[in-house]
């Protein structure tokens, strides 16, 4: 299991902890596959193989793929040399799986984005992420670092900080220290609003955080619109997911 920075890999080295993180996974909820994004030399994929579903792998790196068919033969067809963020999802499962790895820092954002592009077919995700990114993701309304993600990924799914895990972990040791965090997908899977819109406002809405809303919002409403509501002298900050799917719905309307 590896985090790729633009400066080289960081493997782990901790057999107990990538042994947590396999744990973490919960196939009571109605799943029998697994995808692991960027196993590397398989920290992790030996403990996810030990496991009661089929595991499938995707990997980047040439080099780590050759490493992962000579070591874990029992992968056979399931270890797949590409992209991840290349990869149709949903033609490769036909049915819901679990998402899990050790997440390049430079592209952990994406992988969620395309994580809540197939929410139909992830009921759970387990990942590593740097850990001011993993405080981010799950961050409640009216934290410091609540943001545009803590958002968008908290609309479809509730999220939880697992373990908190020191650079040392990891061979060389990155910069920063990592944090593995598990979403579980609502039980509704739409936000009962255009999505596009919803996306647009909250991007918007957090484009000047420090300002209220009445200032921020004017590329979307007009300053009559604005005003008519003490609603928008808040900030972004303290909007539930409620809220913002509120806005939409209210902007739906008048459009």
């Amino acid at each position: 299991m590896k985090a790729k920075k633009s400066y080289g890999q960081h493997f782990l080295n901790n057999e107990h902890l990538a042994e947590r993180i396999a744990q973490l996974l919960r196939p009571e909820l109605a799943y029998q596959r697994v995808l692991e994004v960027g196993p590397g030399k398989g920290m992790l994929t030996k403990y996810l193989l030990d496991q009661d579903f089929r595991l499938t792998v995707v990997e980047a790196d040439r080099d780590m793929v050759n490493y992962l068919q000579r070591h874990y033969p029992a992968l056979k067809e399931d270890i797949i040399s590409a992209d991840f963020l290349k990869v149709p999802l949903d033609r490769l499962f036909t049915e819901p799986f679990a998402l899990i790895g050790n997440f390049p820092y430079n592209i952990s954002s994406q992988i969620l984005f395309k994580m809540l592009e197939y929410r139909h077919l992830i009921p759970e995700m387990v990942g590593m992420f740097q850990l001011e990114v993993a405080e981010r993701i799950i961050a409640p309304p009216g934290n410091k670092v609540y943001g545009v993600i803590s958002v968008l990924v908290q609309a479809y799914y509730e999220g939880e900080m697992c373990i908190e895990v020191d650079r040392r972990n990891f061979t060389p040791p990155p910069k920063v220290q990592s944090g593995v965090i598990r979403l579980t997908r609502k039980a509704e899977t739409e936000i009962g609003c255009d999505e596009k819109l919803f996306r647009r406002v909250v991007k918007q809405a957090f484009s000047q955080r420090r300002k209220m809303l009445r200032n921020t919002m004017k590329s979307i409403l007009t300053d009559q619109e604005l005003l008519a509501d003490s609603f928008f002298n808040q900030r972004p900050e303290k909007l539930s997911v409620a809220d913002f799917v509120q806005i939409t719905k209210w902007i739906e309307e008048r459009r």
